[in-house]
């Protein structure tokens, strides 16, 4: 995956004429998290004094209970399996301090500034509920992190997704105590530095702040937003690529005809068929080589569409976990309850990674297939080997794809490889106290993995398409390209040139991976958030 914003200086000004996102006292979505993330959006936090109010009586209700003498856990006890072991009053405020500490242990990859962001979204949208027992200043802090891009530098691994991302989560704790190091204007510096440039003294972290920040599903949530918004360009993109597939290999555009989809009334199926319908508009099947293309193009709807269709409920799953209280215990300040429970489990994240990888790992599979059709002489109904561009002179020396056919199935077999469910490996941790735990941070990352190679899956078939779909047209100059295809090729070509002779396809492949992994390619049609 490529680095985004580094958190240069010249991009606060860019940043502050962007709309705010609103957190509190309503509901976040998947795109809320992606234009903080990856658009660089502000957030502010909600200014009704009702809202406010319910924040500070929470902290408050917390308070009054410590001071009667009660047991809270992870306030004046120890944590998981030491919760029996009561924490004299005068170490309770040194308490929160000790979880971020020897939560320390995360280990390797660094989440990108983007992932980092969409995280600490994640996390304050939950202690915004006002169910944590936080005070509004640690929500301002928060808050913070992301208006002035100072990123905690978060291991990705280590996390088994309940009781929450602990460890990962650590890391952003010790940033707003001014510990371990954070990416800031531009480069890694001490949290404590980055506090001071901006004004601020790093916050001391009042009881049970400590578990609010760590305890919950924000990781796994907010990677699982990315991955959402990822999954839906390749679903669009795929639908697009079998329209140009079809075109270069003198297809049948009546595999898509809208009673087919009718006798079959997948919503998502009929909805991607109408897509490649529509890209297809004034294709003539006249000349077609056979009576029936091969299941890759002519199925395509079939595979597409199961993605299409898991969104609904993937997104519903996502966005449930995004705008709930998932830490433990909750603290109502309007019934004065405390509530020992276990929110904090990733499980519908989790089962929703495993099932959006696998999904996406299907239309790697697909487009991949397809590719192969577009590079194969015997099956492309008269392209040249390879998808060569060279004169007949150059023809021999000359393998135009060959070896990005090589590699795209490179791609697509560790994709398939790593559709293994991680939330079937639970495991018993921490004294058998987190004896069935989620493992949705695991199936989170691996949801990204299989995303970014897909994307470099795509990357590769787009560029053969487009070079297929002009081959295509240069042996027969009467074909009429629609003009959906047309005006992708004309976008592609601003990417990647004709390839005429055999040239190395690295940079062209990274460039065209980047902008569909930005959703630059195959959406111009706008987003179609109208089902999900």
């Amino acid at each position: 995956m490529a680095e985004h914003d580094l958190n240069m200086p010249a991009q606060e000004g860019a940043r502050s004429r962007l709309p705010a996102v609103v957190i509190g006292n309503r509901h976040l979505t998947i795109e809320d998290v992606v234009a903080i993330a990856r658009d660089a959006h502000p957030v502010s936090l909600c200014a009704d004094t009702a809202w406010r109010d319910r924040i500070e009586r929470g902290a408050q209700f917390l308070r009054e209970r410590l001071a009667a003498g009660a047991t809270v856990y992870g306030v004046n006890t120890g944590y998981g399996d030491a919760c029996q072991v009561s924490v004299p009053a005068a170490l309770v405020e040194a308490l929160p301090l000790q979880l971020t500490r020897y939560h320390g242990c995360g280990m390797g990859r660094y989440l990108e500034p983007a992932e980092t962001l969409a995280v600490v979204a994640a996390r304050l949208n939950s202690l915004a509920h006002g169910y944590s027992g936080v005070r509004h200043l640690l929500l301002q802090r928060l808050a913070d992190l992301i208006n002035h891009r100072i990123l905690p530098r978060i291991p990705a691994e280590g996390s088994v997704g309940a009781s929450g991302d602990l460890t990962p989560l650590s890391y952003v704790a010790a940033a707003l105590v001014g510990e371990r190091d954070v990416l800031f204007a531009g480069r890694q510096q001490p949290a404590a530095d980055a506090w001071q440039q901006i004004g601020h003294a790093p916050i001391t972290l009042a009881p049970k702040e400590g578990l609010a920040l760590m305890n919950g599903t924000a990781v796994m949530t907010g990677l699982a937003c990315l991955a959402y918004a990822r999954a839906e360009h390749l679903i669009r993109l795929s639908a697009r690529l079998t329209a140009l597939a079809t075109v270069a290999l003198d297809g049948r555009a009546a595999h898509f005809h809208p009673t087919i989809f009718h006798a079959k009334p997948h919503a998502g199926q009929a909805e991607v068929a109408g897509w490649i319908r529509d890209d297809l508009a004034q294709w003539d099947d006249a000349s077609a080589h056979r009576v029936q293309d091969r299941y890759s193009i002519r199925c395509a709807p079939h595979v597409i569409g199961v993605a299409r269709d898991a969104q609904s409920w993937i997104r519903r799953d996502i966005e449930n976990e995004l705008n709930s209280a998932n830490d433990n215990p909750l603290v109502d300040p309007d019934t004065k309850e405390i509530l020992h429970g276990g929110n904090f489990y990733g499980g519908h994240i989790a089962f929703a990674m495993d099932a959006l990888k696998t999904a996406v790992a299907n239309l790697a599979d697909l487009m991949d297939r397809q590719l192969a059709l577009l590079v194969d002489d015997k099956f492309s109904n008269g392209l040249p080997r390879n998808l060569s561009g060279a004169t007949a002179e150059r023809a021999p020396i000359n393998h135009g794809f060959k070896a990005v056919q090589i590699s795209s199935s490179a791609w697509t077999a560790e994709a398939l490889k790593l559709t293994m469910p991680a939330s079937v490996f639970s495991r018993s941790t921490e004294a058998h106290n987190q004896d069935k735990v989620s493992m949705g941070t695991i199936a989170a990352r691996d949801c990204l993995r299989v995303l970014e190679l897909t994307e470099q899956v795509a990357a590769a078939h787009t560029l053969a398409a487009v070079q297929a779909v002009r081959l295509r047209c240069r042996l027969d100059p009467s074909i009429q390209v629609p003009a959906p295809v047309q005006a992708f090729i004309a976008r592609v070509g601003a990417l990647s040139s004709f390839v005429t002779e055999d040239r190395p396809l690295e940079s062209d492949l990274r460039t065209v991976a980047l902008a569909i992994e930005q959703g630059r390619l195959g959406d111009e049609q706008g987003s179609h958030h109208d089902r999900t």
